[in-house]
């Protein structure tokens, strides 16, 4: 019988913190969080069994605080071909939304207070007026997401009561927001109508009945039905809920306020289009609109008195940040003819594929070069997506650097490829198919960080 190899000694806790690198780090970070960090390691090590140099336990401690201290929310070079990319982050904010947050962040402010009267005041009041300016609303309420919206609108004007849904819109967007379950928990009964590719004014028609709440139309975001198709018109559906006597809302889900066509988008309806028929309308504020999350009810002044009287309200309202985010970014919008320079979602969404194609030239050499033999780089034309249900099946033209393996043989390449990009100090995602990782450069606009960072890419 052979005796048990004995355990390896580690080093005490109190003289490990006498090491000099881990005195730096008490001296920049505090006693407290430096001794729960090398008490972490000592833990580790002795579970496995092992011993440990004081030199290599010490940065250890050192590494773990650092991931302690590293923000979890990071930027990233969004290079997907998806310009608005739910996962990422959704639309940038122009600096002078950056600097408002930052000024109501800092200092006390009127959030619920009226300067005028030294009363207390309304927090919607300081986005509603510009909202109603720019899409002719009487009035405008913002929670925190659209789908929040959707929800206080049903709960407040369709309590325990029916309301109309085409069979075609009855959508799933990111595997958590379905109508059908949404309305469930608005405590509105849903009634389908029509069928899936056609639904007419007469089903409309048939459905609305005592137990009618309201008519609701559901933008299909992130899909388009084609061929044997056919709709209600807002008009004709507006006229028919008026007729009875019932609200008509629509949830247009990105909810444009310009006509994107005047800069060579694909058009999508605008709020205020919407609006000229719909009582209410619905819409996000950081996707077409190219703002900050939030959710707004646009529409008739008494219809949106009572969506704020409900009782959710106040648990699905946004704070401060959000409110003077989106009051800069309406602002924009006062601007029209700078709106291009000025928005950044409608900026890159605008940028010319041969401006794109050029830069694309200009940063092929330089990666081929921090590759070395590690892969190869080719320029090639490719389509960039609006995303977040935005414009579903429309794309723009664009070009991608396309990095491959040397041997031409992918294998596991373009998964550890893209690994690699992840792990660099602003990681770099971009879209792994084809044996290939394709890097689309619409949404670069700093070359120099990109660039800078090459060096370190570990492949």
């Amino acid at each position: 019988m052979t005796d048990a190899p004995p355990t390896p000694r580690l080093p005490a806790v109190e003289r490990l913190l006498g090491h000099p690198d881990l005195a730096v780090a008490i001296r920049d970070h505090g006693r407290s969080l430096v001794t729960e960090a090398v008490r972490a390691v000592v833990a580790e090590a002795r579970e496995r069994g092992e011993g440990g140099e004081p030199d290599a336990l010490a940065a250890a401690a050192l590494r773990q605080v650092g991931r302690w201290l590293s923000p979890s929310l990071r930027p990233v070079f969004n290079l997907t071909g998806t310009v608005l990319h739910t996962n990422l982050g959704r639309a940038l904010l122009p600096p002078e939304a950056a600097e408002a947050v930052a000024a109501v962040m800092t200092r006390a402010s009127n959030l619920e207070f009226d300067l005028a009267t030294g009363r207390r005041g309304e927090r919607d009041g300081h986005a509603e007026a510009l909202i109603a300016r720019l899409t002719g609303a009487e009035a405008a309420t913002v929670v925190n997401n659209n789908a929040a919206a959707v929800l206080l609108v049903l709960n407040a004007l369709a309590l325990r009561r029916e309301v109309p849904v085409s069979r075609g819109e009855l959508v799933e967007i990111g595997g958590s927001f379905r109508v059908p379950d949404v309305m469930a928990r608005a405590g509105s009964r849903l009634r389908e109508v029509g069928t899936t590719n056609r639904t007419h004014l007469r089903d409309y028609e048939e459905a609305i009945g005592p137990r009618t709440g309201l008519v609701m139309r559901v933008h299909p975001s992130n899909y388009e039905i084609r061929g044997f198709t056919a709709a209600a018109d807002d008009a004709a559906l507006g006229a028919l809920c008026r007729a009875r006597g019932l609200p008509f809302v629509v949830d247009l889900g990105s909810g444009s306020l310009i006509d994107l066509s005047g800069y060579g988008l694909p058009r999508e309806a605008t709020v205020a289009e919407t609006l000229r028929h719909a009582d209410l309308v619905l819409f996000s504020g950081d996707k077409l609109l190219g703002g900050v999350q939030c959710g707004i009810v646009a529409g008739r002044r008494d219809l949106v008195a009572r969506v704020r009287r409900n009782p959710l309200k106040r648990a699905l309202r946004v704070d401060k940040m959000t409110l003077a985010a989106l009051e800069a970014v309406l602002r924009l919008y006062l601007q029209p003819e700078h709106l291009t320079t000025r928005l950044p979602t409608l900026r890159l969404l605008t940028r010319p594929a041969d401006e794109i194609r050029a830069q694309a030239e200009r940063l092929g050499p330089p990666v081929a070069a921090a590759l070395g033999g590690r892969g190869t780089v080719a320029v090639e034309a490719c389509r960039s997506q609006i995303g977040s249900g935005a414009l579903p099946v429309e794309t723009v033209p664009s070009a991608a650097l396309v990095l491959r393996p040397p041997s031409g043989r992918p294998g596991s390449w373009p998964a550890r490829a893209a690994a690699a990009l992840r792990a660099l100090p602003v990681p770099v995602i971009g879209r792994v198919g084809d044996g290939a990782v394709r890097l689309d450069l619409r949404t670069l606009d700093d070359e120099d960080g990109f660039l800078g960072q090459w060096s370190r890419l570990a492949l």
